[in-house]
């Protein structure tokens, strides 16, 4: 066999075969040529002159193996690549789309405590001196960083949250479970950054690597009740929209952020009106 490249598969063999693609697969995934990028489905039927049957059958042997996430209408990718895809015009919840996307969700909880913070307290409509609830977190997906997450909810309300374990839940279940409430809507603000030092440093990347920077304001019936700001790795994460011909969806590009950190320009997205 060669070092790199697809084998030639012997149709004398009694090896099936998408036996024999399987194999050499696996061959040339630890050989690291596919560092960059799986190939896709009509590539591999190309490159191994064999059926699309053929290569199905080698790349479920290989998602069985772990080796692969291969879905329906998606490329294939090696599993320790990962995406964490979020939608746009929906409330949703991190720690759902990291298990929904296979991967287990751990969280190192950094503060956890009760304080006051006038510029977001503005921010909920509330009284500069309101107590806030606070919680800071590092988001984790198969123990690799993924994001950092900090909350802020009046503490009028959310108290109760601080007798909850952050470690492994979703701030919005234990809302519901431990405070009632279940949050409504909001609006929410995605915009590309240039992380700083210390920032790639909490999220283990270097300076190859963008990130997201997110900030939500959610409410609960027309009441604003969580201010969130999160920074997302850019090379485990992607945003989605679903539209239509009626409804549509719009995209708002704004000017300069007004306290820019390298950030040229931010992006705001709503939901349809």
């Amino acid at each position: 066999m060669s070092e790199s490249g697809p084998a030639r598969v012997d149709r004398a063999s009694a090896l099936p075969l998408w036996a024999q693609v399987h194999a050499d697969l696996r061959r040339r995934v630890e050989t690291g040529e596919f560092a960059t990028a799986f190939p896709g489905e009509l590539v591999l039927i190309e490159q191994y002159a064999v059926s699309r049957h053929t290569v199905r059958e080698a790349l479920r042997r290989l998602r069985d193996d772990g080796v692969v996430v291969a879905e329906r209408g998606r490329q294939p990718r090696l599993a320790g690549t990962a995406e964490i895809e979020q939608p746009l015009g929906a409330l949703y919840s991190l720690f759902a789309a990291v298990e929904a996307a296979g991967q287990d969700q751990h969280s190192v909880v950094r503060r956890l405590d009760v304080r006051a913070d006038a510029v977001v307290a503005v921010r909920l409509g509330l009284e500069e001196s309101t107590p806030l609830l606070y919680l800071e977190r590092l988001r984790l997906a198969d123990g690799q960083p993924l994001a950092v997450d900090r909350v802020w909810l009046p503490a009028q309300i959310a108290a109760p949250l601080l007798d909850a374990d952050f470690t492994h839940t979703a701030l919005y279940t234990e809302l519901a479970a431990r405070c009632g409430i279940r949050l409504t809507g909001g609006r929410e603000n995605i915009r590309a950054v240039i992380p700083t030092h210390a920032e790639r440093t909490q999220l283990g990347i270097d300076d190859t690597v963008a990130a997201f920077a997110i900030e939500r304001l959610s409410e609960h019936h027309g009441r604003p009740l969580e201010w969130r700001t999160t920074l997302v790795r850019g090379d485990r994460f992607s945003v989605t929209a679903a539209f239509t011909a009626r409804t549509g969806y719009r995209l708002d590009v704004t000017g300069p952020a007004p306290r820019p950190r390298r950030r040229p320009h931010a992006a705001t997205l709503t939901e349809p009106r």
